[in-house]
């Protein structure tokens, strides 16, 4: 008997994973973590409060230089806000946010009132635009928080009546009509890259609680020829729309800020002229330090600089979005997806007309561009997005169970609340009748002649067969006791 042995080869040894297939895995595992899209959020955060301080002060610092005052000026209230911003967001990111949307009807009344006011003699004009408060050395413009109020309560009145959303009226009344009478407060300011904004919170309200195609293409048709009305009606914003056309026409007029933007954007190539060492911030380009700051960086930070600001947007975008779709209750997931589109879409229209994709509207560059106002309301949205984060049920089963974590307990952020799906409420009028105490089901059907109702030829059912044997026994066992009786007397 012969026993024949295997032959084994060498054992193949396994190939180490790729580094960027282990990148990856390990991408992929720190996005699976409960916390991960709020520590995110909180990275984009400083990242682009730092970049704003630092490009405010590198754009206005030269251009103040030059007429006088200190280099330091336009960086200080930048900074001040900068501070506010930071309290407020901190505190919003305490709140809860189901008192938040309850307080986003009065929010909502009051800022309605105050683009009224600000129509009156309270209001201070500034660049051609009657839209600012001045309160001593404080100055606000009540667009900035009407914009917030309106996704606010735009999203609680959704919510509530989501049950009748498939009419019509429901879908559209009240949101659209006071949507509508601040656009009219709005324009008579007139506030043209305000209008558009609070365009952008009200499309998206409309988009994210499923409103029918056919619906935009109405809004797309009369954003159009609203466009064109106001374009025509004014000659400023007619030069706006030539100057878009052809920046040449007018080189020192309207096509003045195009042209310049253009330049600075090409002197900076891939790496840029360094901070502070660009030219635009000389007064070649106006307003430097607000619209047009996007120029600024692509001149002293090149390429590189302007990739960076993209890219944070561009995971702005995708942490919003993805808190919305992973939050289950309905008002934080319309709310998360508005004010994400809101800030995405306003810096796209900024650097959209930077480099003469669009014509100018003045829309800020956020959390960068100088403006106390604009600043202020965007951290505070910020901090919204960021409570919508720590809302996530993982994020909740997380905080509830394992403690708040480092970020949380030097922020002292306090447990979030689990989402409770509203009770369904019971039908006015019940589907079945009542039935009376004390009486079967079988007591209320009515007694059926089955002879009747089958015809007299039918033979009769097996239970009537019993009941006449029953009848007759008992009558024959009668009778039978009759005789008996009478025997016996």
């Amino acid at each position: 008997m012969s026993v024949v042995a295997e032959k084994t080869g060498p054992k193949r040894k396994a190939r180490p994973a790729g580094r960027g297939a282990s990148v990856r895995s390990g991408l992929t595992a720190w996005l699976s973590r409960p916390l991960a899209d709020f520590h995110l959020l909180l990275a984009v955060f400083g990242m682009l409060t730092v970049l704003g301080l630092v490009m405010v002060l590198s754009a206005s610092a030269p251009g103040q230089v030059a007429s006088g005052v200190s280099a330091y000026s336009v960086f200080q209230k930048q900074l001040v806000y900068v501070c506010i911003g930071s309290v407020l967001f901190w505190v919003v990111l305490r709140f809860p946010l189901r008192r938040l949307r309850h307080l986003s009807t009065a929010a909502m009344g009051i800022g309605v009132v105050l683009l009224a006011l600000v129509l009156t003699p309270l209001g201070d004009v500034r660049g051609g635009a009657k839209s600012w408060f001045t309160l001593g050395p404080v100055s606000f413009q009540p667009i900035e928080a009407v914009k917030l109020a309106l996704a606010l309560w735009g999203a609680h009145v959704l919510v509530t009546k989501r049950a009748l959303l498939s009419q019509y009226r429901h879908l559209l009344v009240p949101v659209v009509p006071v949507a509508m009478l601040v656009f009219a407060l709005v324009m008579l300011q007139p506030d043209l890259g305000g209008t558009i904004t609070l365009g952008v919170v009200l499309i998206s309200l409309l988009w994210f609680v499923g409103a029918p195609m056919r619906l935009f293409g109405v809004i797309a048709g009369g954003a159009v020829a609203g466009a064109v009305v106001l374009a025509i009606g004014a000659s400023y914003r007619l030069a706006r729309v030539t100057s878009f056309l052809d920046p040449n026409a007018d080189p020192q007029g309207a096509g003045l800020q195009a042209r310049q933007a253009m330049f600075a954007l090409a002197e900076g190539g891939l790496f840029g002229k360094g901070l502070a060492q660009g030219s635009s911030q000389w007064r070649y380009l106006p307003n430097v330090e607000s619209d047009f700051i996007f120029a600024v960086i692509g001149e002293e930070l090149g390429f590189v600089g302007c990739a960076l600001v993209l890219a944070l947007f561009g995971i702005l975008a995708w942490i919003g979005l993805r808190v919305a779709a992973r939050n289950t209750d309905p008002w934080i997931r319309i709310v998360a997806a508005t004010l994400t589109v809101w800030l995405v879409a306003q810096a796209a229209i900024n650097i959209g007309y930077v480099v003469r994709l669009l014509p100018v509207t003045g829309i800020t560059l956020p959390m960068i561009s100088a403006g106390g106002t604009s600043i202020v309301t965007t951290m505070v949205v910020f901090g919204i997005l960021a409570n919508c984060a720590r809302h996530e049920p993982d994020a909740v089963a997380a905080l509830r169970s394992l403690g708040p974590g480092r970020v949380g307990g030097l922020l002292k952020l306090p447990a979030p609340e689990a989402y409770r799906p509203p009770p369904k409420r019971k039908p006015v009028r019940p589907s079945t009748p009542p039935r009376a105490p004390g009486r079967n089901r079988t007591a209320q059907l009515p007694v059926v002649d089955e002879r009747r109702m089958a015809g007299r030829s039918a033979p009769p059912s097996e239970y009537r067969r019993r009941e006449t044997r029953r009848v007759s026994q008992s009558r024959s066992e009668l009778g039978r006791s009759t005789r008996g009786r009478g025997r016996h007397n």
